[in-house]
């Protein structure tokens, strides 16, 4: 298992959650490569985006069949400005690349907001560090080991 995806695996496990890292042969950089693998619909994937909120890191925890509205979000985050991450910016915040961000296993707490869509699903996946990771949770799961905020983030 890829360095990162460890990582990923030994937070999951102490924060009690119910998965775990699961490798896939194919890349799953977006969230239809990881939905047609799974065999779920693209709306089950927890996209892990990160943006860059007045020059704060901001993991915005999406619905792969989901656009984020940066103007919305910026405003529910009190941000001038939200926009997307570099690469080297989200490398920065969270240690793993573009494609395989998880929602957590990252060097520092990020402020994230879990997309409100991911509730209508018993089972999401979310990315597991690598583009090759994910990991099945639930909804609740990730708010509670994110400590995320539930947000309207389309």
């Amino acid at each position: 298992m890829h360095p990162n995806a460890e990582i990923v695996a030994k937070v999951l496990l102490d924060q009690g959650a119910t998965g775990v890292i699961v490798e896939l042969p194919d890349s799953a950089r977006t969230a239809q490569a990881a939905a047609d693998q799974l065999g779920c619909e693209v709306g089950a994937i927890a996209n892990s985006l990160l943006f860059d909120a007045d020059g704060a890191p901001l993991l915005v925890l999406t619905s792969g069949a989901h656009r984020v509205d940066t103007a919305k979000v910026a405003a529910l985050v009190g941000a001038a400005k939200v926009r997307r991450a570099t690469p080297e910016f989200v490398r920065e915040a969270t240690g793993q690349p573009i494609g395989g961000v998880a929602p957590l296993g990252h060097p520092a707490p990020i402020r994230t907001l879990v997309d409100v869509w991911l509730d209508r699903y018993d089972q999401v996946w979310a990315a597991g560090g690598h583009p090759h990771t994910v990991f099945p949770s639930s909804y609740t799961e990730l708010l509670r080991i994110t400590g995320g905020t539930p947000a309207e983030v389309e």
